[in-house]
C-alpha cells in the first residue's frame, strides 16, 4: 500500500479575485471552532510565495483596503485516498509577512467578521416559532440554516444591533446551541448531537494519546477525520482509559494541520451525553 499523501488547499476570494494555493507550498493552519456564538478563528501560514504574490495578498487583505467587499478564505484538507472537505471558512482580519529567511505570509481569520458591522433591526409581532426566527438569523448572516431543535413559540421577539450578535440573543432563549460553522447556521437542542454524525475515535481509528477529562466533559486528539463535525457525535473507545468510554457531543473543535510538519489533527472538546450505553 502506498503512502496516503496529505492534501491542504487554501482558497482566497478577495474582491472577486480567486486564488488557490496547495502543495508544494508550505502551509500550516491552526484554529478553533466553537459551538456557540463566538467567532471561529484560524491562523494560516503560507510559505514559499514569490514577492509579487506576497505583496498582493498583504495589500488586498489589508483592513485599509478601500474595497468594501469581503476578504474570504476557505481551507480544505484531507488525504489522497478520500479527498478533501472544508475545514474552515471565514474572513481575513489581518495579514503580515514572516521574518527571513523563510519568508511567508501569516493570515489571521474570523468567521462572520464581514457581517459584524451590519446593523439591523428585527421584530416578530405576537408569536413566532423558533424555526422562523432561526431562518431570519440565517438570512441576516448570509448562511444556510440547519435546524435540528424542538419547535416552540417565542413571544414578542425583537432585536437591534449587529447581525452577528443576533446569535447571542437567540442563544439566550435557552435549551439550544446556535452557531455558524463555515456557511451553515446550526440551531440544535443542547447536549444533543447532530443527526447521522457519530464518529468512532479509538487507537485503531487514529486517536493520539489518551482522552483527558475536563470540567465540561472530555478532550481528545485524533488524526484528521473529515467526518467529524462541530456539534456532531463522538464515540470514544479507549483500552488504556476505559472510564472515558462513551458517546459525547462536540462543542469545541480545534484543528492543527500542516503540509510538511507533524500536525494533522483534530482536538475535540465534548460533553458526555446523559444517556450513555
Amino acid at each position: 500500500m502506498g503512502f496516503d499523501f496529505r492534501i491542504i488547499r487554501v482558497t482566497f476570494d478577495i474582491g472577486g479575485t480567486i486564488k488557490t494555493y496547495a502543495s508544494p507550498f508550505f502551509i500550516t493552519v491552526n484554529g478553533t471552532k466553537y459551538g456557540n456564538p463566538l467567532q471561529n478563528e484560524a491562523e494560516i501560514i503560507i510559505g514559499n510565495l514569490d514577492k509579487d504574490t506576497r505583496d498582493y495578498l498583504v495589500t488586498a487583505s489589508s483592513p485599509y483596503n478601500p474595497d468594501p467587499r469581503p476578504k474570504s478564505i476557505i481551507v480544505e484538507a484531507g488525504r489522497e485516498s478520500y479527498g478533501v472537505s472544508t475545514i474552515y471558512e471565514g474572513n481575513i482580519v489581518t495579514s503580515v509577512v514572516t521574518q527571513p529567511p523563510d519568508i511567508g505570509i501569516v493570515l489571521k481569520c474570523l468567521t462572520g467578521n464581514f457581517i459584524k458591522g451590519n446593523v439591523i433591526s428585527r421584530n416578530q409581532p405576537g408569536q413566532a416559532t423558533l424555526g422562523q426566527i432561526a431562518q431570519q438569523v440565517a438570512d441576516d448572516t448570509a448562511t444556510l440554516l440547519k435546524f435540528q431543535a424542538k419547535q416552540r413559540n417565542i413571544a414578542n421577539y425583537n432585536f437591534t444591533g449587529s447581525a452577528l450578535n443576533q446569535l447571542k440573543v437567540v442563544g439566550n432563549l435557552g435549551g439550544i446551541n446556535i452557531y455558524i460553522d463555515d456557511k451553515i447556521l446550526v440551531v440544535k437542542d443542547a447536549f444533543v448531537p447532530l443527526q447521522d454524525t457519530l464518529v468512532v475515535v479509538s487507537a485503531e481509528t487514529g486517536m493520539v494519546g489518551i482522552p483527558e477529562f475536563t470540567e465540561q466533559g472530555i478532550r481528545v486528539k485524533f488524526l484528521l477525520d473529515t467526518r467529524a463535525v462541530l456539534g456532531g457525535g463522538l464515540q470514544i473507545i479507549s483500552k488504556l482509559y476505559p472510564a472515558a468510554n462513551g458517546i459525547y457531543v462536540i462543542y469545541k473543535l480545534g484543528f492543527q494541520i500542516s503540509t510538511r510538519e507533524t500536525p494533522f489533527y483534530y482536538v475535540a472538546e465534548a460533553a458526555r451525553l446523559r444517556d450513555n450505553p
